[in-house]
């Protein structure tokens, strides 16, 4: 039986980076994923223009396609200010995203990630997604991003896999969504490069002995 999956994140691309090859297993297995984006990823940088968001939305429809994503939701809140909007106002707009497609697995960031996008983006997830009796949710994964997970303070809350996503099978197709986002990468030795993704997908594929992975942390798992 197929299952509902959706991804929750805070910008296009974070999600090719963090569980692309994730996503693309899933698919593979008959599942049904979608993907929610709470900001836009673009209008905090300075001369933002609308073709600019227009391309990044392009992007993120190529990517999609792709990874095989069913439907996307676009919740428009403030680029990296989302620390300005009630955290209420953020939990509303996501619960009616997951009263739609009722998923059984979610995936979303790290709340030590060091973009505040990231971070409220986590605590939003846990609020929408609480244990209620009758809840769809069983199942919440933490992803890692490229260049904002490990760049924060070694003081902040560290990235402490649980679970390894073999994705062997689904790098190549991690690889194409990344490179549809062709805007939003870096040249290596940036971490956020297509070089750099590939190796990190190996090199965490080599933790758990298998070709590519990708990394989770366990939120919570109801058995």
């Amino acid at each position: 039986m197929s299952r509902s999956v959706l991804v929750v994140a805070a910008h296009t691309d974070d999600e090719a980076l963090g569980c692309g090859g994730t996503i693309a297993k899933h698919v593979a297995q008959g599942d049904i994923v979608y993907a929610v984006f709470l900001a836009d990823g673009v209008t905090s940088r300075q001369d933002a223009s609308e073709q600019e968001l227009s391309e990044r939305n392009a992007a993120a429809t190529s990517a999609h396609t792709i990874l095989g994503i069913k439907q996307s939701f676009m919740l428009g809140f403030p680029d990296n200010r989302m620390d300005t909007v009630p955290l209420l106002d953020i939990v509303q707009k996501l619960e009616q995203v997951v009263d739609e497609v009722k998923p059984q697995i979610v995936y979303t960031h790290h709340n030590g990630d060091l973009n505040i996008d990231h971070r409220i983006t986590h605590q939003a997830v846990l609020t929408a997604c609480r244990p209620v009796p009758g809840s769809p949710v069983m199942e919440i994964y933490a992803f890692e991003v490229l260049s904002t997970t490990e760049w924060n303070s070694p003081v902040a809350k560290p990235f402490m896999p649980s679970v390894f996503v073999d994705i062997s099978e689904h790098l190549e197709t991690k690889m194409s969504a990344l490179a549809a986002y062709e805007l939003e990468m870096r040249e290596a030795p940036h971490s956020r490069s297509i070089v750099n993704a590939r190796r990190f997908a190996e090199l965490r594929g080599s933790f758990v002995g298998v070709g590519a992975a990708e990394a989770m942390m366990a939120v919570r798992v109801i058995c």
